[in-house]
Order: C-alpha cells, then sequence, then structure tokens
C-alpha cells in the first residue's frame, strides 16, 4: 500500500469529490456547480408536489383590457366545487399565503376551513390598481355614473370575473358565492349591482356602506381622526403605513396638531388624493351621497340572496350592514332574499376566534359558531349541486347578558319605549317635571374615549368599545344618568334611539351619548366585572346638523333643540341586580376631531382662536324630556 501525505494527499481527496460528484450531478440532470456562479435564482415555487391543494395565479381580464391578480385555490381531487370570491385591497397573495405550507388549512385565512375541506373552490382577487393587478386605484371606487364616468367601478369587475372563473375553473359547478368583510364587504356588495347570472349567494360583513352617515370617515358629521392612518397605508405604494407622529399619547399629538387640517398639513396629508376629497366634503352632499351603497341597493331589486354580517361592537363599520337590510326591507325585499346577523364582535371577529372581547367572555368560539351553523350552510344551499334545503334566519342576534344565539322573525325585534333623563341624575320610565343640568365643554381639555395614554391601533384600538367607562364618570363635563337596581331583566333588540333636548352657549355643539349596562358592585362570581360599566352603545351628533345633514347651521345661543339619532344595533339583556345608565358629554376625542364650539364654516379648517368654552345644558322633564327610546323586547 502506498501512503499518500502533503499536497499529494489533498489532490487524491479532491479528485475522489469531483469524481462523486460528477455522476450526482449527471444522475439529477445537472452540470456541476460553477463554485463563482452567480447564486441567485428568478424563482422557487413553494407550492411542492406533495401539497394537497392546487394554488393558481392568474391574471383576469376586464371589459377595459385592465388585468387583475387572482389567486384560485382548492384541495386536489375538487370537482365540482363551489366558488367563494373575495375582491379585496389587502393583497390577494398574502390571503392565500398565510403560511407557505403544504396544507391548504394552513395557507389560508382561519375561516376558510370550513369551505374548502367540504369541496368549495376559494379564490381572492386584487381590486384594481393594487398589489399585483394593474389599473388605477380610486378608494372605494364609486358605481359608474355622475363620480366615475368611467365605464367599469367594482360590479362591472365582479361581473368580468364571475364569468371568466365560471368559464375557465373547470373544477366548478358553475355557481359562485361572495363575501368578505370591511372594504371587502363593500365589494361584496357592490356585487350585487347588476350582478352576474352566476352569482348566487353573497355574505358582505361589516361593510363600508356610507362613510358620512356612520362608517368610517364621519359619524353623524362628526370627523374620525384614524381616517387618516387608513389613507396613508391604504394609497401610498413607498413609505406609507401609520401617520409618522410618534409613538406617544395620541391624544396630545391630535390636541397639538390643531383642527383636522393643520394636522394633515403638518403630515404632508394634503398630499393624497382621497383626504384632500374627505377635507373638501365636510358635509352631507352629492358626493357623499351618491356613494352610498344603501341607497343604490334600495333603489334596485335584490336578486341575489344576500346575508348581511356586523358585530355589535364594531368600532370601524357599525352602520352599513343594518343601513341595507333597512333599505332593502323598505323597498319590499322578502326574508328569504335578505337577513340580518349580528354577533358580540369587534370590526371583523367574526373570522377569528371569538371566544371574548375585552373583558367580556362567551359561551364558547361564537365566530365558529356562526360560520358552521349559519353561514356555511346558507352558501351550501346556494351554491352546492344537488343542494340540501335553506333554512336561513331571517334575523339571528346574539343576546349578550344572557349568552346565546336568537331567531327573530324581523329587526328591530322590539318596541320602543322612552327611558327619560331625569333629577338627580335618575332615569325613569314616566316623563317627571321639568329641570336641567349643565357642564362646561373645553375643547382645550376634550373628553378622552380611552384612559389615557390612548393608542388608537391594536387590541385597546379593537375593544375600546367595550372598555369600562367609569374612567370618565365623575368628571366634571360628562353627565351621568343611572335606574335604580333592575329587580327583572330588561331585554333590548334593535338601535336605541336618542332624542336629546340641548342648548349650548356657543354656535355650535357636538353631544355624545352612551348607553351603559352598570354591573353589581359585589360580583364573586366574576370580581373582574364587579361595578363595571360596559358601553352598550356609543354615538356621536355634530349639533350643527340639527336640521339635516347636507345643510349646516349655526346654533342659537341659548335656544333648545331637539337632537335626534341612533345608537348602533343591539341585542342585550340588563339582567337583575344591574342598572341602566346613560352618559352624556361633548367630545369623544381623539377618535373624534373637536367641535370648536363657535361658528365656523367647515370645522375641517377650524383655527387656534376658533375653539371656545361653551356652557352645554341638557333638559329634563316637561315640555323637553330627553330621553333614550329602548327597542323592548316581549321575552
Amino acid at each position: 500500500m502506498i501512503k499518500l501525505t502533503g499536497i499529494a494527499a489533498g489532490l487524491a481527496l479532491t479528485s475522489l469529490a469531483s469524481a462523486i460528484a460528477a455522476p450526482l450531478a449527471a444522475a439529477q440532470g445537472q452540470a456541476p456547480t460553477d463554485t463563482m456562479m452567480n447564486e441567485q435564482v428568478k424563482s422557487y415555487d413553494w407550492v411542492r408536489p406533495q401539497a394537497d391543494y392546487v394554488r393558481r395565479v392568474v391574471m383576469v381580464p376586464m371589459r377595459d383590457g385592465t388585468k387583475l391578480y387572482t389567486v384560485i385555490v382548492f384541495r386536489k381531487g375538487t370537482t365540482e366545487g363551489p366558488i367563494l370570491l373575495s375582491r379585496t385591497p389587502y393583497n390577494a397573495d398574502k390571503s392565500t399565503s398565510r403560511n407557505r405550507s403544504q396544507k391548504i388549512e394552513e395557507i389560508l385565512p382561519v375561516s376558510d376551513a370550513e369551505f374548502v375541506n367540504d369541496g368549495y373552490i376559494r379564490v381572492y382577487q386584487d381590486v384594481r390598481g393594487l398589489d399585483g393587478s394593474e389599473g388605477d386605484y380610486v378608494m372605494n371606487r364609486p358605481l359608474r355614473g355622475p363620480l366615475n364616468k368611467t365605464k367599469v367601478d367594482h360590479a362591472t369587475d365582479a361581473y368580468d370575473t364571475i364569468d371568466w372563473l365560471v368559464k375557465n375553473v373547470k373544477e366548478s359547478n358553475g355557481r359562485v358565492g361572495i363575501t368578505g368583510s370591511s372594504y371587502l364587504g363593500f365589494t361584496s356588495l357592490m356585487a350585487l349591482i347588476d350582478p352576474h347570472p352566476a352569482l348566487k349567494a353573497a355574505v358582505p360583513q361589516s361593510p363600508m356602506v356610507d362613510g358620512w352617515m356612520g362608517d368610517d370617515w364621519f359619524h353623524n358629521g362628526a370627523f374620525r381622526t384614524f381616517g387618516f392612518d387608513y389613507d396613508l397605508g391604504q394609497t401610498v405604494k413607498k413609505g406609507g403605513g401609520a401617520v409618522p407622529r410618534g409613538t406617544g399619547d395620541d391624544y396630545t399629538a391630535y390636541l397639538q396638531a390643531g383642527s383636522a387640517m393643520d394636522y394633515a398639513k403638518a403630515y404632508g396629508l394634503t398630499d393624497l388624493p382621497v383626504t384632500r376629497k374627505v377635507l373638501e366634503h365636510p358635509s352631507y352632499d352629492a358626493w357623499w351621497q351618491g356613494q352610498a351603497v344603501d341607497k343604490l341597493l334600495g333603489a334596485r331589486k335584490l336578486t341575489v340572496p344576500t346575508m348581511l354580517v356586523v358585530g355589535q361592537w364594531d368600532q370601524e363599520d357599525s352602520y352599513g350592514a343594518p343601513a341595507v337590510y333597512q333599505a332593502l326591507k323598505a323597498n319590499g325585499t322578502p326574508s328569504d332574499m335578505v337577513s340580518l346577523v349580528i354577533g358580540p364582535w369587534r370590526h371583523s371577529q367574526v373570522n377569528y376566534e371569538a371566544r371574548e372581547l375585552g373583558a367580556l367572555k362567551w359561551e364558547g368560539d361564537t365566530g365558529l359558531q356562526f360560520r358552521t351553523r349559519y353561514m356555511k350552510p346558507f352558501f351550501d344551499c346556494h351554491l352546492k349541486t344537488n343542494a340540501p334545503a335553506c333554512e336561513t334566519p331571517p334575523v339571528l342576534t346574539y343576546a349578550t347578558g344572557e349568552n346565546r344565539w336568537e331567531v327573530s322573525p324581523q329587526w328591530p325585534a322590539g318596541d320602543y319605549t322612552p327611558l327619560y333623563l331625569a333629577a338627580n341624575a335618575g332615569l325613569s320610565w314616566a316623563k317627571s317635571q321639568a329641570g336641567s343640568d349643565s357642564y362646561v365643554s373645553d375643547p382645550a381639555k376634550p373628553v378622552p374615549m380611552l384612559p389615557r395614554p390612548i393608542t388608537m391601533s391594536g387590541d385597546e384600538w379593537k375593544t375600546w368599545l367595550v372598555h369600562d367607562q367609569r374612567f370618565v364618570d365623575g368628571r366634571t363635563d360628562v353627565l351621568s344618568y343611572s335606574t335604580g337596581v333592575l329587580d327583572k331583566p330588561l331585554h333590548i333588540k334593535g338601535a336605541p334611539k336618542v332624542d336629546l333636548r340641548a342648548a349650548t352657549s356657543g354656535r355650535d355643539s357636538d353631544f355624545v351619548v352612551k348607553l351603559i349596562d352598570v354591573y353589581p358592585q359585589e360580583n364573586t362570581a366574576n370580581p373582574a366585572m364587579a361595578g363595571y360599566q360596559l358601553a352598550i352603545g356609543i354615538e356621536i351628533f355634530r349639533g350643527r346638523y340639527v336640521d339635516g345633514f347636507s345643510a349646516p347651521k349655526a346654533l342659537e345661543p341659548g335656544k333648545t333643540y331637539g337632537f335626534k339619532w341612533s345608537l348602533p344595533n343591539v341585542d342585550h339583556v340588563f339582567l337583575p341586580g344591574h342598572r341602566i345608565m346613560v352618559q352624556v358629554q361633548s367630545s369623544l376625542f381623539p377618535l373624534y376631531d373637536r367641535n370648536p364650539q363657535s361658528w365656523v364654516p367647515s370645522i375641517m379648517e377650524a383655527k387656534p382662536s376658533d375653539y371656545v368654552k361653551a356652557t352645554e345644558t341638557i333638559h329634563w322633564g316637561g315640555d323637553a324630556a330627553s330621553a333614550v327610546w329602548l327597542p323592548v323586547a316581549k321575552d
């Protein structure tokens, strides 16, 4: 045997490695790797042959030639599958690659599992102008007509997409449903206008319907400042996201900035076309009215069975779904064509685990319960081949307080009964003698929406509507009225209505009313809820619109006006041992911009000198009896 050492040994080992590598590379059909070659490759298909699903990416052509990025996902072996479509501004690629797994339940949102595991074909599409889709992006693109001179909108894009899908997805049965929450709820509703014949069912969830009346940008005329962050994140290709105001107290940041216009200018937001549009339309003019989807649908005959869904504590879009329901019922739409669902959820929580909300706990996962017991059977009966019979409830709500699902024949499902503000900070079912209470509203010290510091993002934002209201109870600029301890349950099913008789020393004013469930002071079964003041509904009204939302006017100092508006829709049981409370205040900051309380043509452009203190007087009893009208159910 010859023993090799040193250089000779190294050469021998190199030759041996080459001798091994060459056959290996040849066996794999590859040339030996050049150690100095460019090591970047064009792409990698993360969907491997062992995946239990098919994932296709296609560019679907629209009638104007624009192509929209569309992802189609279904379990291998699927045939005669119903198509479930969502049209999104939040990235179809990411929506279908939650995890880069080889299991279909892992790559899709958790709410899709029940569907794809039963043969559904799931489709996500980027709306035009965003992410992978071609074309120009317009926020909540209006229907073609006076506000949209082009020939395309979300209705035509949905039609063209469905037409392509039923002709090209051979694994389908040619029947399509559409769903999605928030903006996706809006695109779902728009698909119902001149719908494609293959569209057989829709479940719009927390849809953006009327951005001025009660969804994202305004509520009854009061501007919602968090919309600036959404505008920046939604319409800027590079450098977007949240407004760069730092990580401190949002209350301080907005207060120091001044008016909405001053804030927008300070952070360069007036460079955004969508922000300029909102700032230019502070009142409910034709621009807002022409985009209101409830009005568009109410003027048409609904031809697609639709289940409208909203959360009772939806912090973003509480208005839209009930408004569409009421508009459709008003035009004679029967219950087998439109139904309403109100769950115990925050915005879009229906699509996630929903066992709790803030300090509140439910009987199991209410989101999963709804999806499996009601939503999927609704789609099944309209979309499946050899479909089962439809047994969709006309109205499905979750009775918080007693924590159970309920079915009602219509909505509201209670008889409106006034609960009057009364003397000694009381509430009474009977009208009392006349009296009043007053407080000073100071724009320099607005009432906060949450205990400070405030960050309108994350879990704090998601749960703020169910936060314990004791943090403001007792402030000198907040009035609290309460019943005695209840000796029997009180069940309300509908949208409580506010009739506030009030006067101001200023020329304008905001009024905020909160309907609150006050828990017993002692609660050994759940000590965290002892004395808890749970807001059942919170809503604002901007005083200048007392005579109409399209006709703002200055208020006459000292004159008593009747300000009337509604709180969000609820199904709630006030239990024995609890009390009912109503709080009244004139700011809810920084969620809503401050009312200067002097007269300015546009509050958006108020100057520092315009912000003044005002004395607000709330009348009760007699001919000026303030009340909250509760939709009391007959259990």
